[in-house]
């Protein structure tokens, strides 16, 4: 079969980087080569992950970076793959078995598909979740670009999808950005991809709450900034306006709501205004803001004493 260049972007991930690994080896015979960026590690990282590799039979390579940034250690390895087919998955990710070879297969069944995009289980603080379906897709190209960004189709996890390496050709992961370099990645592919599906999961995503929210909470202006003028790029691959302004309403949301979560009315105030979808949704933060924050006021707080 078809060989796959396997890409695991790594900081410090001695402790999970085995079982990732192991979860890998049923797959031995389609994989090529796994590139290991062992990104500024103090843990023996690399160290862990040889030894797995030569336990399971991987054809592991590690490769020094020093970017402190997941996209940019993926795309460390990107510029460096050699197999026809690349498969992203992270370093405290479980791959699930038989998921590479669905996906090789699902290829040969749509001979034009250069990407294909699986189901996957979603695991929260150790807690599993309802299993993640690739719905909603309705076309290739621009129109899926645009969904996806306006979130009428599944998020795509990394580990959840094959890429041929002539669609990815010379894109790379937006660098420096505290949230959501992975979607803008995943658009720019979907904007000229042709794209096939599996309902099955092919990986178990970890995911920390806490860690998820903290990202949108230091100074959350300028990462906002940051990260709108790295979306705003995407107009260069043909993607309506529309639909970037309708995602940055998305993440202004999310902002607003981790701000409101953790008792800064002020911060969540400040982006609600910004969100232009989900209006309803809009509106139920406004009222709840109101509300607090009347509650909250030395005059009621008088009433109630």
């Amino acid at each position: 079969m078809t060989a796959i260049s396997v890409i695991i972007p790594a900081h410090n991930a001695a402790a999970t980087i085995a079982a990732t690994l192991a979860s890998l080896r049923s797959e031995a015979e389609v994989i090529g080569e796994v590139l290991l960026v062992d990104d500024s590690s103090s843990d023996g990282t690399a160290e862990a992950a040889l030894n797995a590799a030569t336990q399971f039979s991987l054809p592991l390579r590690v490769l020094k970076s020093s970017c402190r940034d997941a996209g940019g250690s993926r795309n460390v390895a990107l510029a460096q793959a050699q197999c026809s087919w690349i498969y992203l998955i992270d370093a405290d990710d479980l791959h699930l078995e038989g998921g590479l070879r669905s996906m090789l297969v699902r290829a040969g069944e749509q001979p034009a598909a250069d990407m294909v995009i699986g189901a996957y289980r979603r695991r929260t603080d150790g807690e599993n979740r309802n299993l993640k379906l690739p719905a909603g897709y309705i076309e290739d190209g621009i129109a899926n670009a645009s969904a996806y960004l306006e979130g009428h189709i599944r998020s795509i996890a990394v580990g959840s999808a094959l890429v041929s390496r002539r669609v990815v050709g010379d894109t790379r992961f937006p660098t420096g950005l505290a949230y959501d370099e992975d979607t803008l990645f995943w658009s720019r592919l979907m904007g000229r991809a042709s794209l096939a599906l599996i309902v099955h999961p092919v990986m178990i995503y970890h995911v920390s709450a806490v860690r998820s929210d903290d990202r949108f909470i230091t100074r959350p202006v300028r990462r906002f900034l940051d990260w709108r003028l790295a979306l705003r790029e995407l107009t260069d691959c043909g993607i309506p306006l529309s639909s970037l302004k309708t995602r940055e309403g998305l993440v202004a949301l999310k902002i607003a709501r981790v701000h409101y979560a953790r008792g800064d009315l002020e911060t969540a105030a400040r982006f609600l205004p910004k969100v232009r979808s989900n209006t309803w949704r809009c509106r139920r933060y406004q009222l709840k803001l109101a509300l607090r924050r009347w509650f909250s006021s030395p005059r009621v707080q008088l009433q109630r004493a």
